[in-house]
């Protein structure tokens, strides 16, 4: 038999500050209702209008461990949040046992909520196909100045290519093999892209 939930335990709440610039924003699961106080105004949405729910790497300029949730309406509109949350013009901070918390509740509410509502992980294809084809062909054109350079006795030139490709591989590979596009099971919230699962 399922625990019945205590009634003064406090609902999950997420708290971001998404921009450098601008007021926090808080999540709050509130029933069959997420609530989104922007300090400005608060909103309410209800789960059940809650159709798909996306996961994905989104590393920032400063944060390279940058991971979203986005939520997409019957109305079309979109809600996107992320584990990273701004403290300055120049520091980030990450929670990401709070981050994984939440998102593993608000899933868990959605898929009660709306038994149709789609789980998917990474990007659309056609966005994610750009990204592969235009990583893949920067990788072989480094690859390519870095060769001729070796072969025409510009070591120097050629070191220099071996930095840039290590570098862009270690940015743009994550981006590709993460964010690779595919459906998930109802209600899965994948450890890759939701970091921060507290082990029991």
């Amino acid at each position: 038999m399922q625990a019945q939930p205590d009634d003064d335990t406090p609902p999950p709440v997420w708290r971001q500050r998404p921009k450098p610039i601008g007021f926090e924003i808080a999540y709050r699961l509130d029933g069959d209702a997420l609530e989104i106080d922007t300090t400005r105004k608060v909103d309410r949405v209800r789960l059940a209008a809650i159709e798909q729910i996306r996961f994905f790497y989104a590393p920032g300029n400063i944060s390279s461990k940058g991971y979203r949730t986005q939520l997409r309406l019957s109305d079309g509109k979109s809600i996107t949040f992320g584990n990273v949350s701004w403290r300055s013009l120049t520091d980030v901070e990450r929670d990401d046992a709070g981050y994984h918390a939440f998102v593993t509740a608000l899933a868990r509410e959605v898929q009660r909520a709306n038994p149709k509502a789609r789980f998917v992980a990474g990007k659309p294809f056609a966005l994610w196909l750009a990204l592969a084809l235009v990583g893949g062909l920067s990788l072989l054109m480094l690859a390519y100045f870095t060769a001729r350079a070796f072969q025409q006795g510009a070591y120097a030139a050629g070191w220099l290519g071996v930095l840039l490709a290590a570098a862009s591989y270690w940015q743009v590979g994550p981006m590709i093999r993460l964010n690779r596009p595919r459906d998930l099971t109802h209600g899965e919230v994948p450890d890759e892209l939701v970091p921060g699962r507290v082990q029991a």
